[in-house]
């Protein structure tokens, strides 16, 4: 069997994307990581570490990996639309692996779930929060609502508990047709389908999204066990 890679650029701090992505690998793909440094969660230590975009996607271009993921959700949208656009085109240009970000994966998750009022939990700070409602009311979503939890040390953010990502989410969900529960380095893919049978709402979360993302540019079929996002046939990416 042929195996098919899936490379992360991953902010260094983070802790939780590449154990979800193991975890939901279906059979024949292999994950492979490189890192970019990120010390804390603000506007400015995610733009520093966009800069290393370049470098990490080329390291993980030797492998021969057969997509690339930008694994940071706020970090690939900290600057609107057009600039996540560019920092994908730019990655595929110098590594000429086809790429997508984790902001890009969650636009067209909530897309093909039909999703148009959304609900948004996030353990991020305000202004960190701001900026993801302006992006995602760009891509013509209604967000009902964006609940954070005001932490910016990415420590914290992988540590926070079940009970807690499922208090926020269940906050958000109010008066939406679907829940976003933001950030790769949040432990909340493991956490959806009891949030869907709570909330009786399609749940999308970063990681989740961002590997719906990866499998359609390969190609792959839908697998059950990580919510109705990848149940369904996904096809390739156009």
């Amino acid at each position: 069997m042929t195996k098919l890679r899936i490379g992360l650029l991953l902010p260094s701090s983070n802790t939780t994307m590449e154990t979800d992505f193991y975890g939901m690998a279906p059979v024949g793909v292999t994950v492979h990581s490189a890192r970019m440094m990120l010390k804390s969660v603000t506007v400015e230590g995610l733009e520093e570490m966009a800069g290393e975009a370049l470098r990490a996607g080329a390291l993980l271009a030797t492998a021969k990996v057969d997509v690339l993921i930008y694994g940071c959700t706020s970090g690939s949208l900290i600057r609107g639309v057009d600039w996540e656009r560019e920092l994908v085109s730019s990655i595929e240009a110098k590594t000429g692996v086809p790429t997508v970000s984790t902001a890009g994966a969650v636009v067209e998750a909530l897309k093909a779930l039909g999703l148009r009022r959304v609900g948004v939990a996030t353990p991020y700070t305000d202004d960190i929060n701001g900026l993801e409602r302006r992006f995602l009311e760009a891509q013509g979503f209604e967000v009902e609502s964006i609940h954070g939890l005001g932490l910016v040390d990415n420590q914290e953010i992988a540590a926070v508990p079940p009970e807690k990502i499922v208090e926020l989410a269940e906050e958000a969900a109010t008066g939406s047709d679907g829940v976003f529960v933001s950030c790769t380095n949040l432990p909340a893919a493991s956490l959806v389908h009891e949030l869907e049978a709570k909330q009786r709402l399609p749940v999308v979360t970063s990681n989740q999204a961002s590997m719906w993302a990866g499998l359609r540019v390969l190609g792959l079929g839908g697998f059950e066990g990580h919510g109705r996002l990848l149940e369904g046939l996904l096809g390739r990416s156009p």
